[in-house]
């Protein structure tokens, strides 16, 4: 598939950009996992909310790149 442009676009995803967003979701989806399993069997309120805090972290680190990708890369 060619694509013809009049003018450059500002921004372009290419496909090794995928890959690279594609593993960062990857790693913060299993680690967003992790942490949610852990927590399950947690008794100790520190280690709770320093696990909760990790969830907060790759759960926006999961949107952040979603939102890369609804915008196409135009961030």
């Amino acid at each position: 598939m060619s694509l013809n442009y009049e003018e450059v676009p500002n921004t372009v995803v290419t496909g090794k950009d995928l890959d690279y967003l594609s593993d960062m979701f990857n790693w913060n989806y299993g680690a967003l996992k992790s942490v949610n399993n852990s927590k399950q069997n947690v008794n100790d309120q520190d280690l709770l909310r320093v696990l909760e805090k990790g969830e907060q972290l790759f759960d926006e680190n999961l949107n952040s790149i979603l939102r890369i990708l609804e915008s196409r890369g135009e961030e």
